[in-house]
């Protein structure tokens, strides 16, 4: 349902929700109960109860009677409802865990005040109401701990269905689908000729989920449609904080954000435009070319920027609610995040196959050039911090989070230890996926010095192979024409 739907679409809901039994485990009616915390656990059993029913959202409607389903009206009045001094939906919330973004509709349906609390389906996990789990089991309200069983399928489900078919939202006309996605990008950026008819059309983005039909003859907007393709995600509830955020701030930290812009269009659609917005504030240096003319060039190279930016779509973990993928510029670096703890340790993106939370996203944006075919992304990232000579990128797990980060320019003299071992390291790896083992003279490349400094870059290798993140190429090698493999490499056989 749409976010602010008209009393015309609560009537047609309250239609369709009064044709279903009392047995309905996703949908309960009351008359006046307007008890906060039995409230609070409907959230929980009816969220958890959506996704046995294989169902987007359920309904708790007072007005209603349960058992006839006759339209009485109700004096519950949720705007006015309090816990304490907190309003009645800012408490619910506090003890939902994960959060929810229920909604509570008022509308006069049939000559009587009538409210609906619309609840979406659990994700990633079940929903619990102040520390504990419910479940709707015919049309009564049980603990889900005492129901071993139907725990156990409710996770299967949770864990079986991909995020991206979800139902971000339902019950959607034809005609209002072009409002919500810009299917003309969906077709351009696949190179296909757009078909005649709307009816076609819509058939065409259905093939590759971007929208379901639905048992009511309309349509759903999945996830996958809404995140790529949305004109605004900010039309979509449960999406809202996956937009992507841009801040620029003055200086090396947070303190003062100078800048903030939020790209509220969908990933496929939308992220030329990210790019070159941060690129649009991003430093730039003067060049002089034919020992005349000067250029404007980016400190930054653009490709690598892209790359991080569109792993980090990718990648995201969508089950970390209230947040989203977020790109920090400061004075001398930029930090790009995203939702999740990476799959594959942050040691290794170099050179692993990557792994997909959300391989639906990845596969369609790899078939439109947006994304690497072979996860090849970071690599390019290395190699091209390499080529313009910048310290090495850092790539960081953390709490829910995985951060990349990449440097402005600085000189050798000014990179401390730490900085020349990563770039060490991250030098053996590029090497090594591409079949050549680290040398001194090629360290000397990367770092842009002569030979006269062999010694300070031995210095380095050392401190690498002390820190446990280089090995020999052969144990038995002589000092004057070593070669090395990054720690993890499984033998030596490259050349």
């Amino acid at each position: 349902m749409a976010d602010n739907p008209t009393d015309q679409d609560l009537h047609g809901l309250l239609d369709e929700l009064r044709t279903h039994s009392a047995e309905s485990t996703w949908v309960e009616f009351k008359v006046n109960n307007s008890n906060p915390q039995p409230i609070g656990e409907y959230l929980s059993a009816l969220s958890n109860a959506a996704v046995l029913a294989g169902r987007p959202r359920a309904y708790l409607v007072w007005g209603i009677e349960d058992k006839t389903h006759n339209v009485v009206g109700t004096t519950f009045r949720p705007r006015e409802k309090k816990k304490g001094n907190e309003d009645l939906t800012t408490w619910l919330l506090s003890l939902l865990d994960p959060k929810l973004d229920f909604r509570f509709h008022e509308v006069t349906y049939r000559g009587q005040f009538v409210v609906v609390l619309e609840v979406p389906c659990a994700t990633g996990q079940p929903v619990q109401f102040s520390g504990e789990r419910y479940v709707r089991i015919g049309s009564s309200k049980r603990r889900l701990k005492d129901h071993p069983q139907i725990e156990s399928e409710l996770w299967k489900r949770l864990d079986t269905t991909p995020f991206e078919a979800r139902v971000a939202l339902d019950r959607i006309k034809g005609a209002d689908v072009e409002e919500l996605l810009d299917y003309a990008s969906y077709f351009a950026l696949l190179k296909l000729p757009r078909p005649a008819s709307r009816e076609a059309t819509i058939a065409r983005l259905a093939k590759d989920g971007i929208v379901e039909r639905n048992q009511f003859g309309s349509w759903n907007v999945t996830n996958l449609g809404a995140l790529l393709f949305a004109r605004n995600l900010n039309q979509f509830s449960g999406l809202r904080r996956k937009a992507v955020r841009i801040v620029v701030y003055e200086g090396s930290g947070r303190v003062s954000a100078v800048r903030e812009k939020i790209q509220a269009e969908g990933y496929a659609t939308g992220i030329e435009r990210v790019v070159e917005h941060v690129q649009a504030v991003l430093p730039q240096k003067e060049e002089i070319t034919n020992g005349v003319f000067r250029n404007a060039v980016h400190v930054y190279p653009e490709v690598a920027i892209r790359e991080l930016i569109t792993n980090a779509l990718v990648h995201q973990d969508f089950s970390v609610s209230g947040t989203g993928p977020m790109i920090e510029i400061f004075d001398r670096r930029i930090e790009i995040t995203n939702p999740g703890t990476p799959l594959v340790s942050a040691d290794r993106f170099l050179d692993e196959v990557p792994k997909s939370r959300n391989e639906r996203i990845a596969s369609l944006l790899r078939r439109m050039g947006i994304c690497e075919e072979r996860g090849s992304g970071v690599d390019k990232v290395v190699w091209l911090t390499e080529l313009h000579q910048l310290p090495a990128p850092v790539f960081k797990a953390m709490e829910n989070a995985t951060r990349a980060t990449l440097f402005g320019p600085r000189a050798f003299g000014d990179m401390d230890r730490a900085d020349r071992t990563l770039a060490c390291y991250l030098h053996a790896c590029l090497r090594y996926v591409n079949a050549s083992p680290m040398t001194n003279s090629s360290l000397r490349k990367r770092f842009g010095i002569d030979k006269a400094s062999s010694a300070t870059v031995s210095r380095i290798i050392s401190s690498a192979h002390e820190a446990g993140r280089i090995k020999p190429y052969d144990s038995l090698q002589g000092r004057k024409f070593a070669k090395y493999l990054p720690f993890w490499a499984r033998d030596a056989c490259l050349v």
